[in-house]
């Protein structure tokens, strides 16, 4: 799954108000807050971060967007991620992720060779 993200300024944590901080927070630091949740979820079922990286503006595409951090997870199938993506536990800490994004895609890849 490749992840395309851009980051609210700061971030709205108002719903679940239990994950709510005590003093503001950036998009950013939502979103890190919803990685460290997410990541024992992931490799439970197998998956790995491949690539963690900053984004930016585009170099080709309209110029006016960016994205503020690139992820490409790897799955062994499509059912591991919607067993994931439904996985109650998980889903109780998506609430970061909400509060963290201002934009995001997310692209379901599949590796193959060159020809």
């Amino acid at each position: 799954m490749l992840n395309l993200l851009r980051f609210r300024e700061s971030a709205d944590c108002m719903d679940p108000p239990e994950l709510a901080p005590p003093e503001p927070i950036t998009g950013a630091e939502a979103y890190d807050r919803y990685v460290r949740h997410t990541i024992p979820f992931l490799t439970t079922i197998g998956g790995s971060v491949e690539f963690f990286g900053t984004g930016g503006h585009n170099f080709i595409g309209p110029s006016d967007e960016r994205r503020d951090l690139v992820l490409l997870i790897s799955q062994a199938s499509a059912e591991d991620f919607f067993a994931f993506a439904s996985n109650e536990d998980y889903l109780a800490g998506i609430g970061h992720r909400t509060a963290a994004l201002e934009d995001s895609r997310l692209l379901p890849v599949q590796h193959r060779p060159l020809p």
